[in-house]
């Protein structure tokens, strides 16, 4: 099987440790990828510091210049890169599958090349005049999850190029392969040292986080693992932008008509199996409609079929790894110990080997049972009933997290009314998870702070420096 090496300084590594990757689907071996030493962490930031001198000089305009001939070499090479993503994360090829997050790396890739940030006039008067200006950090310190490997190193990496910095990326040790062969490619038309590229566990994220040289964190991932890397940057002081999940909840407004948004809701939890931060994991329906919105995610849920992605007949595919698949297990397990608790699971045929998990809606369940209040990150719905839009409000508000959530419903006024009352960074009117590369994103609470994407996010990836002029 193919071996896989890593990057620094536009130079393919290896090391003296492979790890083995299996497709989740089967259990079937798809190559081997070299882990990062502690000492390659430090090659590679240091490298990436003395090339980020030049990559800073040339402008904005010459930047985007390289960045457009990356999105040659991802529209190239889609079919490829979508082709590895199914093997190592799952994902099918069909549907919002891999196809998909290879358009949506393209589509982020060229979204900053469209977009400049120019200096600001903050004050003027007779005697002077101060200009905001918009300046590199340096080096970025990328860390980027096993649910959209590609997709979210594009979100890191894009803007800190666009903007003169450049970056370190560490991907997950669950999806590494196919991430490696993207900044393999993406190498192939950067300068040398502008994108590097470290393997490995939590240790070699904390030790590229916590680098003297690191001054600004990117990172996708749990809350726990983000609080680490919030310790971790006690050591450099480096800005951050933390996306720390979600679970995510949904409110449908009374006497809704299910049939009309059953598929919204459907792709809005299912998304990638459920493994997406800004998935739809709580939906609150009102106690009257609870029949009817199982009714219409069953029949819906009929329509699509489970298997090997890289069968296109299939749209979902399976858990990407043993750990998660037996977190999602064992909730199901634990909610099954409620006595109030329902399961329906829709007739699917479902594969004997890998790690899959039917579609799975449970009812009698409520606030304060780990289905709900965990963000289950799978194929799993709980819906709660609610008595009123009020209680709906304060149950979807009572958790921790705050990255996106939704409403339905058919009254503008009421849905209006909604949005502004729940804790979330985006909140989603007949829809769920439709981010978007021209708008912010980002959480409140635990779900993490600053924002991606669009004009914000280029400036969440600078320094902001003030210019004063006597005049």
């Amino acid at each position: 099987m193919k071996e896989y090496s890593y990057i620094i300084n536009g130079v393919q590594k290896t090391s003296d440790k492979l790890i083995d990757v299996t497709n989740p689907a089967n259990n079937e071996s798809i190559g081997s990828y070299y882990v990062s030493t502690i000492e390659d962490v430090e090659e590679a930031v240091i490298n990436a510091k003395k090339s980020q001198v030049k990559w800073a000089r040339l402008s904005q305009e010459e930047r985007d210049q390289y960045i457009s001939k990356i999105t040659e070499v991802l529209t190239t090479n889609k079919t490829y890169l979508a082709e590895l993503i199914t093997k190592e994360q799952g994902k099918p090829l069909s549907g919002p599958g891999s196809n998909f997050e290879m358009d949506a790396c393209i589509g982020w890739t060229q979204v900053p090349t469209s977009l400049q940030l120019e200096d600001e006039l903050i004050f003027e008067d007779d005697t002077r005049k101060d200009i905001l200006k918009r300046v590199p950090i340096g080096v970025v310190a990328a860390i980027t999850p096993w649910n959209w490997p590609l997709m979210i190193a594009i979100w890191q990496i894009i803007p800190s190029l666009k903007m003169g910095n450049t970056v370190v990326i560490k991907p997950s040790e669950y999806t590494t392969i196919a991430s490696l062969e993207m900044f393999r490619l993406i190498n192939t038309v950067l300068p040398a040292g502008v994108l590097n590229c470290v393997t490995g566990d939590g240790k070699i994220g904390e030790h590229l986080t916590s680098h003297k040289l690191v001054g600004k964190i990117m990172f996708t991932g749990s809350i726990a693992t983000g609080k680490r890397i919030i310790e971790a940057s006690t050591n450099n002081m480096a800005r951050l932008t933390l996306e720390c999940g979600g679970n995510d909840a949904g409110i449908v407004l009374p006497k809704t008509d299910f049939d009309q948004i059953a598929e919204g809701l459907f792709w809005g939890s299912f998304l990638n199996m459920g493994q997406t931060c800004a998935a739809l994991k709580r939906l609150y329906v009102h106690e009257n409609d609870l029949e009817s919105a199982v009714n219409a995610l069953i029949n819906i849920t009929k329509n699509f079929k489970m298997g090997n992605g890289l069968n296109e007949e299939n749209s979902l595919g399976p858990i990407q790894n043993k750990m998660q698949f037996d977190k999602v297990n064992e909730l199901i397990e634990t909610a099954k110990n409620n006595p109030n608790a329902k399961l329906f699971i829709p007739e699917l045929n479902v594969p004997s080997e890998g790690y899959f998990i039917p579609i799975t809606y449970i009812t009698g369940v409520d606030n304060g049972d780990p289905i709900v209040d965990e963000e289950q990150f799978g194929p799993v719905l709980p819906i709660i009933t609610y008595k009123t839009v009020e209680e709906a409000i304060e149950k979807a508000n009572a958790l921790e997290v705050g990255l996106g959530a939704s409403v339905w419903g058919s009254d503008s006024n009421q849905l209006e009314e909604i949005v502004l009352q729940l804790e979330a960074g985006t909140v989603w009117i007949n829809q769920h998870g439709a981010i978007h590369p021209f708008v912010p994103f980002g959480g409140v609470k635990q779900s993490g702070y600053g924002v991606e994407f669009g004009i914000e996010g280029l400036k969440a990836v600078t320094l902001p420096k003030i210019v004063s002029y006597k005049k």
